[in-house]
Parts: C-alpha cells; structure tokens; sequence
C-alpha cells in the first residue's frame, strides 16, 4: 500500500486500491482507488456499481477538522500543550485543529496570538494549528477585545469559550464589528442565570443522584436571544455583509428549531455538536453505559448500571442530556440542521478531574476517541457514513470560511494536497488512557472498544500519524 512512510516526513508514494472513498466536497462516495506522489493527490479512480460501505473495506477520507480543541498552551502545559495536543489529533484522524483561547494569559491581544502560533509551528507538526481570538478582554465578558488588530494577527474565529458571552448589548456589538471584519463569532448557548452552580442536567438521573440539575431552557433561551440579536445586527448592515454566529456544542433538541427558523429566514448560523452528545445520555452518571440509542425506549431509572456511578469523567459542560436529545441531534446531523461534529477536546489533570463528582472540572479529552464514537452512531444506523465524513471535514471547514483563510478544501480531488485520513473500518480500538497521545488521561471509555482504527493521518502532504500496528 505504501512507499516511504516516515512520520513528519512529506508523503512520497501512497497507493491504495479497492477502498471505500468518501469525497464530501463532491458529495461521491464509493469503492475506488487514490494514489498520492509526493504529498499531492495524482489520482482518484472509481469502481462502476454500487457496494457496501460497512463492508470491511478501509476508508480513505479528507482529513478532520475540529472546531473545539483546548490545547491549553500558553500556561496550561501540565494538561496539554501544542506537541501533545497535535499528536492527539493526528492519532483521531484530525488534519487541522482550532484552539480555543482559553489559555494564560488568554489569546486576548495580538502578540499573544502571535507567540501561540509560533509554539504551535515549533512542534513541527503538520497538523494545522488555527487560533481563535477572545472575544472580550481577559475573556471577562466586559469589554471587547481588539477585534481589528486579533484579525489582523490571522485569527479565524472570535470567541470566549468555553465561557458564554451572557451580555446581550455586548453580543450586539461583537456580532456587528466581527461581521464587518469577516469572521464568525462563536458562542457556548447558555444562559448562567439558569445554570450556574449545576453539576447534570435537569431531570430523572439528576434527581436520583441527587445532583444539582441545569434547566434545557438554559441553552434554549441563549440560542434564540443570540438569533434574535443576529436578525438584529443583520438588517443593520449593508447588504454585503453577513454577521455569522457560531453555536458550538448544541445538547438540547429544543435549540434546533431556533436554529432551523434563523437560516430559512437567510441570516448566516452554523451550528457544531460534541460526539458524547450524540452517543451518550444522563444515564452515564448513574453507571448505565448504554449507547443513547439504545437507552431511547428505557432511559436509566436508577437501577445498578455497568459502572459504577458519580464517575467524574462523565461531568460535563453542557452535561449530558437524556437519550431523546442525542436521537433529536443524530436525526438534526442526518438533515443538515447541524454543520459539524466538534470533539470539544478540554484535557485536564488527574488533581482537577479525579475528584468528587461535584468537585470535578468538566471535560473529555476527545481528540482520540471521537472518531470512534460517531462510526458507534454509523455501525447503529442513526448516522450515515457520508454524512458523518463530512461533519468532520467539510462541514467544519465551511463553518469557519475555510478558503477566505487559504485552507484547502476537504476533498479528494486530483492536485490538491495529501490531507487525507485512512481509516480500518474493520477493526475496534480499546480505549487505553495509558497509550493516549494527549498529556491527558480524563476519557470515560477506559476498556471499551469502539470501531475503526486510524491508519494514516496526513496533512499539508506530510505524514502525522502512521499507526505502529497497521
């Protein structure tokens, strides 16, 4: 299959016949073969006739691209940095990744964008490092942020996650200077008036365990006062600019229908989901560790589970809903209602995460496991696998304005750069904390196996990832 892989190296000769190929940037998908020369793609052949993609075949597909990655760096090093985090990313498949600013000190002024980006070049990863800005000084939620000098600095995104911009006259504002310089604004849908201080979300689980429950209405509420805003902002501006809202991490189904009513009316919203919202449900803090689909008909009620309950790995930010919410994700993902599929990836170390429920910082480290919990979603048929492709690479790629940043389309298309993934669909993967490539351990997978193994992971036509045992 291959010639001359050499991990950081520019790929000199790959060869793969009788492949299942998936090309979102042309909507095809189907057997064929891809041959790349020289880190460039020189060819793409398709088989005549139709076959089954779950038949065992290796996929090859345009490389990821996450949306949501907290790479912690500057000052978070001890839970991730750039090396690691890039490593991670190669490892799940991801070409290209966008951190977050939630860093020390923040990436809030444009030298400090300037040194993250030099840090990340430093590591000589191929995986591309995009940097998104914070939207408010100190990522405080005050007083805006720089926004003319950070886009100059070449950020591709404005945002102060994974906080949520609360002030609605300063959201105002962020939408109207951001659209005017091009850039989306990305936001966490919450209302904190209604959340703060929750550790799950409302409901039966919640109240079993006795555990401070957030209202849905939470997210809800954000999601349509940040579109009523957008409408705002939209008509104000002349007819050539389009403000463009971003809502990353959509966890409730009653966020969609705001979502759906704001781009039949023309105004410019993406949406992004995290895979443990499609997947997992609030029955995961009580031990149960059924797939959401299948707890869909019985959801937890509070009997002995697989695991044991209150695992701090499974706190969350949104916190995970109950199963009817992932199904009502899976089905919005399926229909283009949501854009993309992000790993929110938010390492954390053991003194942060292996604590009391309660006391447990939020997050997964999901860069590794993503892929794997959205083929669990493919392989349960609530998810096709052209679709799953593509709200990890196209869908994220349009959601950020790829080209007006010179990103190369995802596709596989004769001449474009060697960013591909090749994935073994046959195989499962167990989830071992110890052989993970992030710094970080809090994963709640441990010992599960989930499906497909990445074999190669490319990017700007060098080798990222190339797996030992492949």
């Amino acid at each position: 299959m291959t010639d001359g892989l050499t991990p950081g190296a520019i790929l000199a000769e790959l060869a793969i016949e009788d492949a299942w190929l998936v090309d979102p940037a042309s909507g095809r998908s189907g057997i064929g073969a891809i041959r790349v020369a020289d880190g460039e793609i020189v060819e793409v052949a398709w088989a005549p006739g139709r076959a089954d993609p779950a038949d065992g075949r290796v996929i090859v597909a345009p490389a990821f691209l996450d949306l949501h990655a907290h790479l912690r760096e500057p000052g978070g090093e001890e839970a991730e940095g750039f090396a690691t985090g890039l490593a991670a990313a190669a490892r799940g498949g991801f070409g290209a990744v966008l951190a977050m600013p939630d860093t020390r000190p923040p990436l809030d002024r444009p030298e400090v964008v300037q040194r993250a980006g030099a840090a990340a070049a430093a590591t000589g990863s191929p995986v591309r490092t995009l940097l998104a800005a914070a939207l408010t000084v100190g990522r405080e939620g005050k007083v805006l942020g720089p926004l003319a000098s950070l886009a100059g600095a070449g950020v591709v995104a404005l945002t102060d996650l994974p906080a949520a911009t609360a002030d609605p006259a300063l959201l105002r504002a962020a939408l109207t200077e951001a659209g005017a310089l091009g850039l989306p604004v990305i936001l966490h849908p919450d209302e904190p008036s209604l959340s703060a201080g929750s550790e799950a979300s409302e409901g039966l689980p919640a109240t079993i365990l006795g555990l401070r429950g957030a209202t849905p209405a939470a997210e809800v509420a954000a999601v349509s006062r940040a579109v009523a805003l957008l409408r705002q902002v939209s008509a104000e501006m002349p007819p050539d600019v389009r403000p463009h809202l971003h809502l990353s991490g959509i966890s409730v189904a009653g966020a969609l229908e705001p979502i759906r009513a704001a781009r039949n009316d023309g105004l410019r919203v993406t949406c992004d989901v995290f895979p443990h919202h499609l997947a997992l449900h609030d029955g995961w803090l009580g031990g149960d560790r059924r797939w959401a689909w299948e707890a869909a008909a019985a959801p937890w009620s509070g009997g002995p589970g697989e695991a044991p309950p209150y695992d701090p790995m499974t706190r969350l930010d949104p916190p995970l809903r109950g199963p009817e919410d992932a199904i009502a994700l899976l089905a919005a993902l399926e229909d283009g209602t949501i854009d993309a599929i992000a790993t929110q990836h938010a390492p954390a170390r053991a003194v942060e995460k292996e604590l009391p429920f309660g006391e447990a910082v939020p997050g997964i480290a999901g860069l590794e496991t993503t892929l794997g919990i959205v083929l669990e979603a493919v392989d349960a048929g609530r998810l096709g696998l052209a679709r799953a492709i593509r709200a990890l690479s196209l869908g994220p790629w349009r959601a950020i304005d790829g080209a007006r940043h010179g990103l190369p389309e995802p596709a596989l298309r004769v001449g474009a750069e060697a960013s591909i993934v090749v994935i073994d669909r046959a195989e499962r993967v167990l989830v071992d904390r110890s052989v993970l490539r992030s710094r970080a351990r809090n994963v709640p997978f441990q010992g599960r196996a989930l499906p497909g193994r990445v074999l190669l992971t490319t990017a700007r036509g060098r080798i990222a990832w190339l797996d030992p045992e492949g």
